[in-house]
């Protein structure tokens, strides 16, 4: 069920949503910018592994939280690899 919700969340945001989240990551000097970044807390992740709870992968995370009034706007997005994301959880404020 879990991996069936993850599926549904990875497939709201359009590729034009998740290219300028991807965006927001820390450029990895030496890296081809296009598919690694770091997330807030530096873990490196890697741009095709989006939606995957694997090694490198990466989700799209609600700053603010939905659930405590956040929104979709871009300001309120960032990428933050999986777990980084399973362990903030609907946290707000988050320090990583």
């Amino acid at each position: 069920m879990a991996f069936q919700r993850l599926s549904i969340l990875a497939e709201a945001f359009s590729e034009t949503q998740k290219l300028a989240v991807w965006n927001k990551g820390t450029v990895i000097q030496g890296y081809d910018p296009r598919i690694w970044r770091r997330d807030m807390c530096g873990y490196a992740m890697k741009y095709d592994k989006y939606g995957v709870c694997g090694e490198y992968g990466w989700e799209i995370d609600h700053i603010r939280p939905v659930a405590k009034g956040g929104s979709d706007d871009l300001f309120n997005l960032q990428p933050l690899f999986w777990e980084n994301n399973r362990r903030k959880g609907d946290t707000f404020p988050w320090y990583g």
